[in-house]
């Protein structure tokens, strides 16, 4: 096994591709947004194209640094259009895990199966190329699409990091962690890839 790599790589499937982040996505990615209440549980919500710019400058930074593994989500169909972006981050390589996180579609793109294929394909790489042990994600404990959604990948909720972070209007966050364990994933492939098969 590989071990965890931050080497720019794409990660390829039927509905998404997901392509390392560049400065030159800035454009796709405004456009992808279609309405910024899309980031309204971020910690900073971006609902400028310049804020979107320093979190894209800031995702590209922590990947120079070897922290993060950022990408931009693209409709693997025809077009080929930049619909929204994740990463891989909280990189722990001692300890063998990460977490995926600081996902988002567009507005015109949530209802599909383009986050469930995104899952599959980061945890797929997380498991199968890295060797990990664990894949986690948080949310905001306000976020109740969010949570229903990492509950219907199978990930397990672990509990609350209470005044977790401060948000940008002085609101204190709570943070719910969910996980996807080593000893679960087949289980939890096995689930995502049924639930593509479904959407055919």
């Amino acid at each position: 096994m590989a071990g965890i790599d931050t080497a720019p790589v794409t990660l390829s499937g039927s509905r998404v591709r997901l392509e390392p982040l560049a400065r030159g996505h800035l454009d796709a990615l405004w456009e992808a947004v279609g309405d910024p209440a899309v980031f309204r549980w971020y910690v900073a919500p971006m609902d400028t194209r310049d804020k979107l710019a320093a979190w894209v400058d800031e995702a590209l930074a922590s990947h120079a640094r070897g922290q993060a593994l950022p990408f931009v989500t693209l409709d693997a169909g025809d077009d080929g259009r930049v619909i929204g972006a994740t990463r891989f981050m909280a990189i722990d390589r001692p300890n063998r895990h990460v977490e995926i996180g600081n996902t988002w579609l567009g507005r015109d793109f949530q209802r599909g199966p383009y986050n469930t294929e995104a899952k599959l394909l980061m945890m797929r790489q997380a498991f199968e190329v890295w060797d990990c042990v664990r894949v986690e994600f948080k949310t905001d404990s306000l976020n109740v699409q969010s949570r229903a959604a990492l509950a219907r990948i199978g990930a397990r909720e672990e509990g609350t990091f209470r005044n977790h972070m401060v948000c940008a209007d002085g609101r204190l966050r709570h943070s719910v962690w969910f996980s996807v364990t080593r000893e679960e994933w087949p289980a939890v492939k096995t689930g995502l890839e049924t639930k593509l098969a479904s959407r055919k």
